[in-house]
């Protein structure tokens, strides 16, 4: 069977960082992927690790070609590639383990041409989330294309690891990198693909790790006027989508703000990359475990691996909707038939300190996801009811799916019958332990 995702990822000299980037294809929660390596003539050991993996996995396979730069080298692996949508990395980078599923579920829940994600920036130790539209949502190629108008220049619209494309776009239309160039060649490639669809949707979560910094037209060592020849060559692109887009009369009302873009790379000729005000140690941004922990055996670390693996799948449903991950917990766990507890027991089922708990209602109760009610019984008793409003409807369903996630990857490898006696041992082993707690 065909891969639902072609992963291309081209790779020059990447011996330092190749492995890590490699590795975090091969942990994806959605497995149904391809890995097109592109060896672009590597003079490092890059080369011999790209075989490595192959020889470990099925799905990878491994092009090694003479150098010919990275647009013609994507390009090749654009030809290559089998799935039916396209996904991007390059070689310095890594994805989160969600990414490649949260993409997919997007694209095909949404029946959209492209999906557009935010991404983390990562300056050695510290990290921060990038975007630049603020809502998830669902967007025709106009109000995208407005929205863009607004930061032309900036990496999020530009490049292309933190997109999903549909490879019968690329393909109908002939779209490959203008491999002549060597600045916004992929913010070229998606002008194009972008004229030639019809919605793309915002995806609120930072699924991408992005390290690798690349130079201006004059540390590519360009002459005067080659940088000239190249920023004409960008600019007639980008003025040639917006007349597209908008047709001649809107064109001229806007014409200014679509200049805009010459005024935003007339510093050196790269993309902008704004410094943004709020970074994490790297490692903080998300739910992680140590090596330690990864590989530690008996009864405690199991537990905590199980709680760390629901909280990274969570974690995905509360970068999405302005949540933190105990909340998401909260949230799942006043939706589940339960009897009432007191606030000190409810905290210790959630394996959370009180002043967590309270916060997290609080801010449930803000968002109007959860309203309380206590009757005079329930006074005495100390504990308190939790009602689940409606407005957390969109929210329960997107859990829902990373229970299902979660399934996914607890039962990979099992058979329909060994799930099924799983299930019955499990069962007989929570009424024992019911049964002892009476």
């Amino acid at each position: 069977m065909a891969p639902i995702v072609s992963i291309i990822v081209p790779i020059y000299n990447a011996e330092k960082n190749l492995r890590r980037c490699v590795d975090s294809i091969l942990n994806q929660t959605y497995k149904e992927f391809e890995v097109i390596l592109m060896d672009d003539g590597s003079s490092d050991a890059s080369g011999q690790i790209c075989d490595e993996y192959a020889l470990q996995d099925s799905r990878i396979k491994v092009v090694h070609k003479e150098n010919s730069g990275v647009s013609d080298t994507r390009n090749q692996g654009i030809s290559m590639a089998k799935g039916e949508y396209i996904q991007f990395l390059d070689s310095d980078d890594w994805i989160t383990p969600d990414a490649t599923a949260s993409l997919v579920r997007a694209i095909a829940e949404n029946a959209c041409d492209m999906v557009i994600t935010d991404f983390y920036r990562v300056i050695n130790e510290r990290v921060s989330q990038k975007g630049a539209i603020e809502e998830d949502g669902l967007m025709d190629r106009l109000t995208f294309a407005t929205n863009m108008m607004q930061n032309p220049a900036d990496f999020y619209y530009g490049v292309l690891w933190n997109k999903l494309y549909k490879r019968s776009v690329i393909e109908e239309y002939q779209l490959r990198m203008d491999s002549e160039i060597s600045w916004c060649e992929d913010f070229m490639f998606n002008l194009e693909y972008i004229r030639h669809i019809q919605s793309i949707y915002v995806l609120k979560i930072p699924i991408y790790y992005y390290v690798k910094t690349k130079g201006s037209l004059v540390s590519q060592g360009m002459s005067m006027k080659k940088t000239v020849q190249m920023k004409r060559t960008v600019f007639r692109y980008y003025n040639a989508f917006y007349k597209d887009v908008f047709g001649e009369e809107d064109y001229e009302k806007r014409r200014m703000q679509v200049y805009r873009f010459l005024f935003d790379v007339a510093n050196d000729g790269a993309v902008a990359f704004p410094i943004l005000p709020g970074t994490y140690k790297l490692g903080a941004e998300r739910t992680s475990v140590s090596e330690g922990v990864q590989e530690g055996e008996g009864l405690f670390f199991d537990l905590y691996r199980e709680q760390k693996l629901q909280d990274m799948l969570f974690d995905t449903v509360a970068l999405r909707n302005d949540l933190t991950t105990v909340d998401v917990k909260l949230l799942h766990y006043l939706s589940l038939p339960h009897e009432n507890c007191t606030f000190k027991e409810m905290a210790k089922i959630l394996n959370i300190s009180r002043s967590t708990l309270t916060l997290a209602l609080t801010r449930l109760q803000g968002k109007e996801m959860i309203l309380a009610k206590q009757s005079e019984e329930e006074k005495e008793s100390g504990t308190k009811e939790y009602i689940v409003t409606e407005e957390a409807d969109s929210i329960l369903s997107e859990i829902l799916f990373a229970i299902n996630d979660f399934e996914q990857i607890v039962y990979e490898g099992f058979t329909k019958e060994e799930i099924e006696v799983y299930e019955r041992l499990e069962k007989r082993r929570r009424e024992n332990i019911q049964r002892a707690l009476r």
